[in-house]
């Protein structure tokens, strides 16, 4: 007689099979936000020789995570989750104007308000719950993507640890998936940069959760010229 083991994978924290499957879904390079048509400044950074291989690359999205957009997306996220897991609607419209307002450039600006509101078009049809309809319709078109995904996560029951992680991971996997095209580099050093940054991405997600808003603030000054200076590109294959 043959003994048939069968082993249920659901989301160590606690949110169930239900809420990784959300997760998994929403991280996905084809959830239709638009992320691959951004690279967040590094498209000059590689036309002006500052990436040139795969440490450089390593370094960009490093730089990101930990001084640049990491360091604000991550709170806010945080504080988006708080918020509507509170049901607290007039804390969250303050976390989703906060956001709206938070970019130094135009670039970044778009970059992540149109990916929110792709965010919040397609959830809101494929996953409906009546909050995030409330929260889409009082903010329209200016809800940033890390604010829109932290309320669903908090709606969809998926705990803010894995949220945050798994938003960052794909921030910096999105980041990755650029400089392999830009560089160019082989789909093998991708998944080496991906795997360095392992520590990086939890050193955000670490910081995302301990850190208040009023504390948070960018200090990479290169990052913001190359978005500044995408602007303006000659020849540019991202918007961003």
């Amino acid at each position: 007689m043959t003994t048939v083991m069968v082993t249920t994978i659901t989301d160590p924290a606690g949110g169930g099979d239900a809420a990784l499957y959300r997760l998994l879904a929403w991280t996905s390079p084809s959830y239709p936000v638009g992320a691959y048509t951004y690279s967040h400044g590094l498209e000059t950074a590689v036309e002006e020789g500052a990436v040139k291989n795969r440490a450089g690359l390593v370094a960009y999205v490093r730089a990101a995570l930990g001084r640049g957009a990491g360091v604000v997306d991550g709170p806010l996220l945080a504080a988006a989750w708080r918020a509507a897991a509170a049901d607290n609607g007039a804390a969250l419209d303050e976390v989703a104007e906060l956001a709206a307002a938070w970019r130094g450039t135009a670039e970044t600006a778009l970059e992540s308000s149109a990916q929110g509101t792709a965010f919040a078009s397609v959830t809101a049809s494929a996953w409906p719950e009546p909050r995030f309809d409330a929260l889409k319709a009082r903010h329209p078109r200016r809800l940033v993507h890390p604010v829109a995904f932290g309320a669903a996560a908090a709606w969809s029951g998926i705990p803010l640890h894995p949220a945050l992680f798994s938003w960052l991971g794909a921030f910096a996997a999105n980041l990755v998936s650029a400089g392999v095209r830009l560089v160019p580099l082989g789909q093998t050093d991708g998944q080496i940069a991906t795997a360095a940054l392992l520590p990086f991405v939890q050193a955000a997600t670490d910081f995302a959760l301990v850190t208040p808003l009023d504390e948070i603030g960018t200090a990479a000054p290169m990052l913001d010229l190359f978005s500044m200076r995408h602007e303006t590109q000659y020849t540019r294959l991202f918007r961003s």
